[in-house]
């Protein structure tokens, strides 16, 4: 037993003690099919703080020969499935933390040395837990894989978290060429492949194509574009979620408004484990996750002077989805050649999710809208969106008061923000505005495009969490007139998919006069 070679559980058992635990060791059942085979090289790459590191410590304690762990994982999910111990502490573990590597060897002042002093610490393992086996002094981790492999049998589980620290940090390249080269000594000796059961590294961005990829291609890659088999294994759950809502008396609604939104497939939507156990402990809903980390990140990223990247920034505050090509950017921190490259980077990052079905991306939660838009507050680029969004809850308050004549004048602020002269008079664009100058609403309100309701859909609809505020239906008109909004509001009966409701409503019809770039509104309160 070792820190790296054959590790204790001890960090897994650290886990079990807190407070709130949630079982993801079915994560070891998908990792079991696959061990052993063509496909057990995983890279798992997902934002920070959603659980890889703690997935790690599991996965190590259960394949690891230096723990005895049998009772932990018969009292677990994996210890339900009739074969779940068949690898049980049955494999030699390296597990490696390259983030905890790296921040030591900046702290000693010789990151130079980073990589021969991980093979120094790991070879000394070896030779205290492998006494009959020679090591000679130059040899690496992969000769000592290899040497053990070849007198024993014993084959190995190798974990590296954080796999992407050194591509992230953007190291000087004598240190970057060593990393490649111990990349090379693990992955791509084909005299080595056998002895390696399984693989798994982890990092926040996925393998990078033109730097490290031909060191890791045998590597199958599970990111927030693709996350196949793993898509509910590491985050939280829509339905762990709801548990431990029910557990804390949370309300779970208000829970998935601010942290959900990462939507993985068809059936899995998952959440950042460390904002819901916040949200839940305290039951307080806030940045928790964003807290964390640096917003100056996100504001670099999306100040980039790429063609568009500020209109679809203005777009998804204002909660749009917007296109993207993900197929393109080539996962490195320099090589940005367009709002696609930036858009899918944000992705992998947590700041926007991906909707494989369409296309899309948008920003996923209440949480991140909040860092979206302190991001964008101490920009200059960005001075006149803060002022339409600063002025939304004065617009918000004008509606709910039936001032139309405020309501049109802050209409025609955010349809000159939120859209290009060649695009002003679209009425996709018009429908963005109208949701962009809403945005305070989302600290009230669920706001719903295109409401199946009566005879039609409804253009928005504003349905309140609050106590003792009025629900809104809103209807846009183009080159027609407000009075006609309301009178479609109530001949196709858009109130009818608010019969659950027990409040008063009101009724808005807008209208945009490409003529005169103007916009006329008529509210209409209904008991």
């Amino acid at each position: 037993m070792g820190l790296y070679l054959n590790p204790n559980a001890d960090a897994l058992k650290q886990s079990l003690r807190n407070e709130i635990y949630v079982d993801k060791s079915l994560i070891l059942a998908e990792l079991n099919k696959i061990a052993e085979t063509d496909h057990d090289f995983v890279c798992m790459s997902r934002p920070r703080r959603f659980g890889k590191s703690m997935a790690g410590n599991m996965i190590s304690a259960y394949y690891s020969k230096g723990c005895d762990t049998r009772e932990i994982f018969a009292k677990m999910k994996i210890g339900q499935i009739a074969d779940y111990d068949k690898n049980l502490n049955k494999f030699n573990v390296i597990k490696l933390d390259l983030n905890g590597w790296y921040q030591n060897a900046i702290q000693r002042k010789d990151v130079n040395a980073l990589i021969s002093n991980i093979h120094s610490a790991v070879k000394r393992e070896f030779i205290e837990q492998y006494p009959n086996c020679s090591f000679e002094e130059d040899r690496t981790i992969d000769d000592c894989i290899l040497n053990v492999y070849a007198q024993t049998g014993e084959k190995f589980v190798i974990i590296i978290d954080e796999y992407d620290v050194l591509v992230r940090e953007q190291v000087p390249d004598p240190l970057f060429q060593n990393y490649l080269s111990f990349l090379n000594g693990l992955f791509k000796n084909t005299t080595l492949r056998p002895a390696i059961a399984l693989a798994y590294i982890t990092g926040i961005i996925p393998i990078v194509r033109d730097k490290i990829q031909s060191k890791l291609n045998e590597f199958w890659e599970y990111t927030m574009l693709t996350p196949r088999q793993f898509a509910g294994h590491i985050g939280f759950t829509e339905e762990e979620v709801k548990e431990l809502c029910d557990k804390y008396g949370v309300d779970y609604a208000e829970c998935l408004r601010w942290y959900d939104g990462y939507k993985m497939n068809d059936t899995v939507s998952i959440c950042n484990p460390l904002s819901i156990v916040q949200a839940v402990m305290y039951n307080e809903f806030d940045s928790h996750w964003s807290a964390t980390g640096s917003f100056e990140a996100l504001r670099d990223y999306i100040l980039m002077d790429f063609e568009g990247i500020r209109q679809d920034v203005v777009k998804m505050i204002a909660g749009e989805s917007v296109e993207v090509e993900v197929g393109s950017f080539r996962n490195t921190m320099d090589s940005f050649e367009s709002k696609d490259d930036v858009f899918t980077y944000l992705i992998h990052l947590g700041y926007l999710c991906y909707n494989q079905k369409d296309k899309t991306c948008h920003i996923p939660n209440e949480e991140v809208r909040q860092e979206w838009i302190k991001s964008v507050r101490l920009s200059p680029n960005y001075k006149q969106l803060m002022t339409i969004v600063n002025a939304s809850k004065k617009l918000l308050d004008a509606t709910v008061n039936g001032d139309d004549a405020a309501v049109a004048k802050a209409l025609d602020a955010a349809h000159t923000e939120v859209t290009s002269p060649l695009t002003y008079n679209d009425e996709h664009c018009f429908q963005s505005a109208i949701c962009l100058a809403y945005f305070y609403a989302n600290t009230r309100y669920t706001l719903v495009k295109e409401l199946p309701t009566g005879k039609g859909y409804a253009d928005l609809v504003l349905i309140p969490y609050l106590p003792n505020i009025p629900a809104l239906v809103i209807e846009l008109k183009h080159n027609k007139s407000a009075e006609s909004a309301l009178q479609q509001i109530k001949a196709k009966n858009y109130c009818q998919a608010l019969t659950q409701y027990k409040g008063d409503v009101l009724f808005v019809g807008i209208n945009y006069d490409e003529k005169t770039k103007e916009h006329t509104c008529k509210i209409e309160k209904v008991d």
